[in-house]
C-alpha cells in the first residue's frame, strides 16, 4: 500500500438541473480521524455518507469537508386556486343579468387576486435523489483526488525517511566498528577503572570487586544497544516498504531508537562515540519530525 502524508486538499464542483455544488476538502495532521464538515442548511442528512466514505479513504488526519450549493434561475409555476374561480363563475351566474354576459378574458380571470398564484416550482422526490446522488458522487471524487495528493506526499516523506533510516544505520556501524570497542581496548579501560576502585578503597572483599567489575564491564560494552538499533533499523525499513497507515508504528520505533541513542550516549568512553551518538540523536529527532506527518 502507499504511504500517505496528512496534509493535503482538493476542489470538485458540478451542476445538475439549475443547481451547482462545490466540495472543498483540506487536510492536516492529526492523532485519528476527525472529520468536520460544513453543509448548507437543509443538507445535513449528507453527514453520515460524508463520514462513511472519508473512513474508506482514510484512517488517520483532520479534515475539513465544506459544502456550497447554489441554484440558477428559479423555476415558476402557476398554481389554480380552483375554490376561488368556482366562486367567481357562480357569481357570474348570479348577476349575468346585470353586467354584459360576454365570456370571461384569461387575462380579467389572472387581474382577480387569489384565483392564480405564481410560486417555485417544488422539487419532486426524483429529482431531489438524482441531486443528492450527483453531489455525493462529486464528494467521492474529491476524496480520490485528496487522496492521490497526500500519496504524492507520502511518496516524498518515504524517500525521505529512508534516507533517515541509511543514516541511522552508517552511525549505527561506525559505532560498532570504532576501535574503542575492540576486546582490547575495553579490557585496557576495565583494567584502569578496576585500578582506580583499588586505589580509592583501602579495603575491599572478593564478592564487591566481582560486582564493580561486572558493572564496569556493562558500562563499557555497547552490544545490546547496537543490536536493538539493529532490529529497529529493520522494522523501519519493513514498514515502509509495506506502507499504508504506518505513522503510529514509526512513531514508536522513533522513541526506541532515540532510547537507544541516549543510552549509547550516557555508556560512550571515547570521543568518537559520543560524536557519533550525538549525530544519531540529531537524524533520529528529523526522522521522528517527519513521522509526525505519516498518516
Amino acid at each position: 500500500m502507499p504511504l500517505q502524508s496528512m496534509t493535503g486538499f482538493a476542489r470538485r464542483e458540478g451542476s445538475i438541473g439549475r443547481y451547482r455544488w462545490a466540495w472543498e476538502l483540506r487536510s492536516v495532521n492529526g492523532k485519528g480521524l476527525d472529520l468536520r464538515l460544513r453543509l448548507p442548511q437543509g443538507l445535513e442528512r449528507f453527514e453520515p455518507d460524508c463520514r462513511r466514505l472519508a473512513a474508506q479513504y482514510f484512517a488517520r488526519g483532520n479534515l475539513q469537508v465544506s459544502l456550497s450549493l447554489a441554484s440558477g434561475e428559479t423555476a415558476v409555476e402557476a398554481v389554480i386556486n380552483h375554490e376561488a374561480l368556482a366562486a367567481v363563475m357562480k357569481l357570474r351566474e348570479k348577476i349575468v343579468d346585470i353586467v354584459d354576459p360576454a365570456p370571461l378574458r384569461f387575462d380579467t380571470l389572472l387581474s382577480i387576486r387569489g384565483i392564480v398564484d405564481f410560486r417555485e416550482s417544488e422539487e419532486s422526490e426524483t429529482e431531489r435523489e438524482a441531486r443528492d446522488a450527483d453531489i455525493l458522487a462529486g464528494l467521492e471524487q474529491a476524496l480520490f483526488e485528496l487522496k492521490a495528493m497526500r500519496e504524492e506526499e507520502g511518496s516524498a516523506l518515504g524517500r525521505i525517511l529512508f534516507a533517515h533510516v541509511d543514516q541511522i544505520e552508517r552511525l549505527k556501524a561506525s559505532i560498532d566498528k570504532d576501535p574503542s570497542r575492540s576486546h582490547q581496548a575495553i579490557a585496557e579501560r576495565l583494567a584502569q577503572q578496576i585500578a582506580l576502585v583499588m586505589e580509592n578503597a583501602s579495603s575491599i572483599d572478593r564478592e564487591r570487586l566481582h560486582s564493580e567489575v561486572a558493572l564496569l564491564a556493562t558500562k563499557a560494552d555497547l552490544k545490546e544497544e547496537i543490536d536493538r538499533l539493529g532490529a529497529h533499523i529493520a522494522a523501519a525499513r519493513d514498514l515502509l516498504t509495506k506502507g499504508g497507515p504506518i505513522g503510529r508504528k514509526l512513531d514508536f520505533l522513533a522513541q526506541e531508537f532515540n532510547r537507544e541513542s541516549n543510552t549509547i550516549c550516557s555508556k560512550a568512553n571515547a570521543a568518537t562515540v559520543s560524536a557519533a551518538g550525538i549525530e544519531l540523536k540529531v537524524v533520529i529527532d528529523q526522522f521522528r519530525e517527519q513521522v509526525q506527518n505519516l498518516e
